[in-house]
Order: C-alpha cells, then sequence, then structure tokens
C-alpha cells in the first residue's frame, strides 16, 4: 500500500490543515506500519501554474517538443505519477477567501490530463485515477460546512469523481479564527472525526 500526503496550505509551517493530515497519516501508518508514505508539501515544492507556455508544451507532439517544453511536462508527469502510484491520498485543505489555495488548484491542473487521467467516451467522460481512498482534511476560519458559502466540498467532490476518485471522506475543522474556545473545539472535532474514520 502507498499513501500520497498533499499539504497544500501557503504556510511551510503551523498550518492546521497540514498538522491534521499528518495526524491522519500516522493514525493509517499505526493501523498498517508497513504502507510507503510520500509527502508532498506544496508551499515548498510546488506545482507549476497552467499558462500559455504549459498549455503550448501539452498539446504539442511528444517527439515535437522542445527540450523547454518536455522538461515542463516532465514536471506534471512526475506529480501525475504520484498520484498514479497512490491507494490513499491524504490531502490538508485550508480555506482561502472561500475557495482552496492556488497551490492546490495548481497541484489538480497538473494531475488532470486528458488520456491520462480521464478521457471521454461515447458514453462521456470516464475517470482514469481509480481504486484509491482520499481523505480530505478541511480547516476553515469560519463555518461553512454545508451552506452556499462551501465552495471546496462541491468543487473537490466533482474534480475527483471526475479523475475516478469517488471514495472521498471529507474531515472538517470549521471555527478556527472564532477565538482560542471555538479553534480548540474545532480542532478536538476534528480529532474525533479522524477516529471515527480510522476506525
Amino acid at each position: 500500500m502507498k499513501l500520497l500526503q498533499i499539504n497544500s496550505s501557503a504556510r511551510v509551517q503551523g498550518a492546521h490543515s497540514s498538522q491534521l493530515a499528518n495526524q491522519l497519516r500516522e493514525k493509517l501508518l499505526a493501523q498498517d506500519p508497513d504502507v510507503q508514505v510520500q509527502i508532498r508539501d506544496l508551499a515548498i515544492t510546488p506545482a507549476a501554474a497552467l499558462d500559455e507556455t504549459t498549455l503550448h508544451a501539452l498539446f504539442t507532439p511528444a517527439a515535437q517538443r522542445t527540450a523547454e517544453q518536455a522538461a515542463r511536462v516532465a514536471l506534471d508527469d512526475a506529480l501525475i505519477a504520484e498520484v498514479q502510484a497512490a491507494d490513499i491520498l491524504v490531502i490538508g485543505v485550508p480555506m482561502y477567501n472561500f475557495g482552496i489555495s492556488s497551490q492546490l488548484k495548481n497541484w489538480i491542473d497538473a494531475i488532470s490530463r486528458a488520456q491520462v487521467t480521464f478521457r471521454y467516451t461515447a458514453q462521456g467522460p470516464e475517470g482514469l485515477l481509480t481504486g484509491k481512498k482520499v481523505y480530505v482534511v478541511l480547516t476553515r476560519g469560519g463555518i461553512y460546512r454545508n451552506t452556499p458559502s462551501d465552495t471546496q466540498v462541491p468543487y473537490l467532490q466533482g474534480i475527483f469523481g471526475f479523475l475516478g476518485m469517488r471514495d472521498v471522506q471529507f474531515i472538517y475543522a470549521e471555527g478556527l479564527a472564532m477565538g482560542p474556545e471555538a479553534e480548540q473545539k474545532a480542532l478536538s472535532s476534528a480529532h474525533e472525526q479522524i477516529d471515527e474514520v480510522i476506525a
């Protein structure tokens, strides 16, 4: 079994989302110490943004790419390979301005590639990243669960499902910016949710 952890906070140190993702990872390892772990912290090794140069590289046949184009595509190839190899994904997701971080969006853009991680068929789109369990740890300053302001969950359910990852478990830590008591309550709730999903 292989576990890939994605920390998507812009903060290298002190991010609640990364700390809770770490705890979840350790709980999983306690159940199966033989699980191989890879951690990608997008604040330290970010995925490159999708821009015009990248689009030109992706839509140029591999045999016709320049050295620069090949090198750019190879960056995304490496991220795709990590996801393809993983049986379990643990993703720490803070809320920034009602959405996901630019770090996470760049990673999603990098791993979403036609004919590699999804394809279109006569019956509609088909996700190719199947057979994976995904845990998403959501951290928010306010309380947004099951409200119209929660754009994260529908987006992540949609994109992961599109790519074939339909077994997605969300863990919530909300109210983290609403004072010390609310912060402690949010973290305690998240710890309880982690214990429940692992059990």
